[in-house]
């Protein structure tokens, strides 16, 4: 590996025999590059199994993770049999793999690249081969997706090149000289090339959709990959943390910097569709859309990093389309109304079906986004920033719609079909009140509507603690009239929810009945559905912190680091405890929000936050 890849001796290195035949690996396998529109999932086996073309939530041009036998892939691995070590470059997004076969070794270097300028305007994945040792021959086949045979990919060659086309998607597969093209039909282009030690070769795919492509040299290509490595390395520099577990927190912002979809500043909640919560289950959902929620606490996590135009960019777009369409749970990354939910004939991950494109829960009210959104405007102006007059005017207006509708039923944070007075969004609705008032007190808006919404706020604190509390369980329950715990209601230290000591019994009987060893389920019951939920570990850990539970804190962020970072140190939003194999959609923003959380918590900066934003 290059020396900076070695100097990263605190990153996760993954290291092993691999079937390239295999096909189907645990989802946490697959690490992500990306280029600020689209994200590319790279198996061990050196197949690309997803990608869409030309943003994340376009239909897949390689979707070989959810339809393993005649999905479209696009795979670079030695010929012979191999282990294989990998592992991004010292905080980068750029990937690399050491190949080992028994007549050599070889590297491969990954990235979606950029220019020193910024994003391409094409999409371009470039693979840089390079011979360590020995002589070692590698195998090159891209197979285009059928988008579940609703299309047939075709070829067409030109004196430009071998054009490829995908429904709308045109682009080329691109060879240095020294590679040996084998096969160019409609689906499928093969090649292979055989290096000695110094000796390198590129492969490169470039794709675009319904627009003209520009065609680099195969050396403009393979110098933007260290481009790249290096527009990587400058932005992780800027992240101002300094604390504990400081190698898992720049992992942590540079995963959520893939999900930053950069032409408008939305936060996609993962890369993926699909992929399941429980293998062979049907919670198989699509995720490539912007929730109010995690641009919410995406914002407030690049703000406690300092990671500033991200932080701004995010929370603009977030008042630019709660002003343009109200208060919907999510949009979709260019902030439109997201799609009535559809399935696609594709098998699915590990047969796990349906496979959707599309998210019914675009149609739920939950009350959790007012306080989602107060809670980062308080902190946006807490760091020094200033509202508009027109983002001011949507916060007094949501005030008021939370003040009118905390007493209805809604679908609660975890989206649930039956609506209920769950206890997590009243105090959601009361976070929502009590940071309204502050931000009205402190001129940054209207405080026309304070005395009203003071009065709902202590009514909303009055109702909770009325019918929210159970003194059998000795804690808040999920909602009135059961004994059922949710582990979102850990949330409500963070969100200053009074009654220290009834959340303290909370967080103990939310450990006792959901916990298994530092993970936990969602609420009571998951278990018989799903996987451990990971954010909920790391939303315990700060919970613990700000209680003054730090001794107990750290025991669980350090277990939870240890049952979840596998892989390359990239986490989906589930976990087996029993396999400890990851479940759901990848990389998951709310994994990687919390765990960033979660760390400053540990720090001991966020009373500091809390005092600074009141």
């Amino acid at each position: 590996m290059n020396d900076r890849a070695q100097a990263g001796a605190d990153l996760t290195v993954d290291a092993r025999h691999i079937d390239p035949d295999g096909r189907e690996y645990p989802i946490q396998d697959y690490a992500p590059l990306g280029d600020g529109r689209s994200v590319v999932l790279v198996g061990p086996d050196g197949a690309v199994a997803w990608w869409c073309v030309p943003e994340m939530d376009s239909p897949p041009l390689f979707d070989r993770l959810l339809e393993p036998e005649g999905g479209g892939y696009f795979q670079l691995c030695p010929e012979d049999a191999f282990t294989m070590e990998r592992r991004y470059r010292t905080d980068s997004n750029v990937l690399e793999t050491t190949f080992t076969t028994g007549s050599g070794t070889a590297r491969l270097t990954e990235s979606l690249n950029s220019s020193r300028a910024g994003r391409l305007p094409w999409c371009e994945l470039a693979r840089r081969l390079e011979g360590v040792s020995g002589t070692v021959t590698f195998r090159i086949r891209a197979v285009f997706g059928t988008r579940g045979d609703s299309l047939s990919p075709w070829l067409q060659p030109n004196p430009n090149g071998c054009v490829f086309h995908v429904g709308p998607v045109l682009g080329v597969v691109r060879f240095s000289d020294n590679i040996r093209v084998l096969e160019e039909e409609d689906r499928t282009v093969s090649a292979t090339v055989t290096l000695g030690e110094g000796e390198r070769a590129l492969v490169a795919l470039l794709a675009g959709e319904n627009e003209p492509l520009g065609i680099p040299t195969i050396a403009e290509i393979d110098e933007r990959i260290d481009v790249s490595d290096d527009a990587w390395r400058h932005w992780a520099e800027g992240l101002h943390y300094d604390g504990p577990h400081r190698s898992e927190v720049r992992r942590s912002g540079l995963a959520l910097k893939l999900l930053l979809y950069s032409p408008t500043g939305a936060i996609a909640a993962a890369a993926t569709t699909s992929l399941p919560e429980r293998i062979g289950g049907p919670k198989n959902y699509d995720y490539r859309y912007a929730w109010i929620r995690d641009a919410g606490y995406t914002v407030n996590a690049f703000l406690r990093v300092g990671a500033m135009p991200e932080a701004k960019a995010a929370f603009s777009w977030l008042m630019k389309h709660l002003g343009a369409h109200g208060a919907q749970v999510f949009y979709t990354l260019r902030g439109g109304k997201v799609p009535e939910e559809t399935s696609l004939d594709l098998a699915g991950y590990r047969g796990s079906r349906p496979v959707r494109v599309g998210n019914a829960a675009a149609r739920q009210h939950q009350h959790g986004i007012y306080g989602d959104i107060f809670e980062t405007a308080t902190l946006f102006v807490a760091d020094g920033n200033i509202l508009d007059q027109k983002s001011a005017t949507v916060l007094a207006d949501l005030a008021d719609e939370c003040a009118d509708r905390w007493r209805q039923k809604d679908a609660g944070i975890w989206e649930l079909e039956v609506p209920q007075h769950y206890t997590m969004s009243k105090i959601s609705a009361w976070q929502a009140l009590a940071r309204a008032v502050e931000l009205a007190e402190a001129g940054h808006i209207a405080a026309t509507c304070v005395p009203r919404w003071s009065r709902e706020r202590d009514r909303i604190q009055a109702w909770i603690e009325e019918h929210c509390w159970s003194e059998t369980r000795q804690a808040y329950t999920f909602y009135p009239g059961t004994d059922r715990l949710d582990a979102s209601l850990t949330l409500a230290v963070r969100f200053g929810f009074d009654g220290r000591d009834r959340l303290s019994s909370t967080l103990d009987a939310i450990r006792e009945e959901l916990g298994r060893g530092p993970l936990l389920y969602r609420y009571s019951g998951a278990e018989k559905e799903e996987g451990a939920f990971i954010a909920c570990s790391f939303w315990l850990v700060e919970a613990l912190a700000e209680l003054g539970r730090q001794d107990e804190a750290e025991a669980v962020f350090t277990g939870t680091l240890h049952a979840v970072t596998r892989g390359v140190g990239v986490m989906s939003e589930m976990v087996d405890p029993d396999t400890g194999d990851h479940l759901g959609n990848t990389p998951q923003g709310l994994s990687h929000l919390a765990l960033l959380h979660a760390a400053c918590s540990l720090r001991g900066d966020r009373e500091r936050d809390l005092k600074a934003a009141r």
